[in-house]
């Protein structure tokens, strides 16, 4: 279900790119746009993994230096069925986690220490059972292509101010283009944000069932929006681009699950992760319940 929203999404903000593109500059206008927004966005797909852990000064952990925690995350990655990602540490006393990385060939995870010392070993393996499945699902590439094209209905707003008004496309003139200039930007955001939080449902479900009980990572999600609210990441606050790779949205007063907010709400996730907790405990499975044998590092 969640894919099939995604690509609801995606069509509908494909739908309005060519609207828009059409109205101001026809076909012609509509390329160009794509085109640069593209370039841009394939640049970040290509590096967007180095920059943001530059970003947030995250240091690389092996099996050598961190090996509780990294063990926990191969487990769980061989649980996933993808590759084994790069492990990162972020000194943050904020507990959050985000995955990155343009494939499963070429992902990272990265945790605070504020996450690493203050839950459980079985809601650590929660959090970054829900980072792999972010990998698994390909989610960077879908967000890539979202980013995509939010950015070229931008640029195509941007070039109403210009061109829209006499536009033979465009039936209503300058009133129409102060119109796309102002509300196609907003549309696509939006638009974005409501796939951003398709895609973290998804994960939490994937997550737990990677993981083997929702209840982990339900109740580290309780515990992390508990104390991000309390405890400032002052790298995210300066970057809030970036907020939406969290699990938990890093920046003070978003709590809500709004249209402008990148996360659903920490209540809605809980409760769709014990509404599945109760449908596996009544179809079964033995064994789900065995934490993964590594412990997290550095408590």
């Amino acid at each position: 279900m969640n894919y099939f929203k995604t690509g609801l999404l995606l069509a509908a903000l494909t739908g309005l790119f060519g609207a828009v593109g059409f109205l101001i500059g026809g076909e012609a206008g509509m390329l160009i746009a794509l085109g640069i927004a593209a370039a841009m966005n394939l640049f970040a797909y290509w590096n967007s993994d180095r920059m943001v852990l530059s970003m947030y000064g995250a240091r690389e952990v092996d099996a050598r230096t961190a090996p509780e925690f990294h063990g926990l995350v191969a487990e769980l990655a061989q649980r996933a069925g993808i590759p084994m990602p790069r492990v990162y540490v972020i000194d943050n006393d904020q507990p959050n986690a985000f995955a990155t990385g343009r494939n499963p060939q070429n992902a990272a995870v990265a945790a605070t220490t504020g996450l690493l010392h203050s839950l459980s070993r079985e809601e650590i393996a929660g959090v970054m059972a829900h980072e792999i499945a972010h990998i698994r699902n390909r989610d960077t590439l879908i967000m890539t292509v979202t980013a995509t094209l939010a950015g070229a209905i931008g640029m195509l707003a941007n070039f109403a101010m210009f061109f829209g008004g006499s536009s033979r496309n465009n039936p209503l003139g300058i009133v129409g283009s102060i119109a796309i200039m102002i509300l196609a930007p907003i549309a696509a955001m939006l638009v974005q944000m409501a796939i951003s939080r398709s895609r973290e449902y998804a994960a939490d479900r994937a997550g737990a069932e990677i993981c083997g009980e929702p209840s982990w990572l339900a109740s580290a999600l309780q515990r992390i929006s508990s104390q991000a609210q309390r405890v400032p990441n002052e790298q995210a606050e300066g970057n809030p681009a970036t907020a939406h790779m969290f699990i938990i949205n890093p920046l003070h007063g978003r709590g809500m699950d709004s249209l402008f907010s990148t996360h659903p709400s920490t209540e809605n996730r809980v409760a769709a992760l014990m509404q599945l907790a109760g449908g596996l405990r009544n179809g079964a499975g033995a064994g789900r319940r065995h934490a993964p044998a590594a412990t997290a590092a550095g408590r």
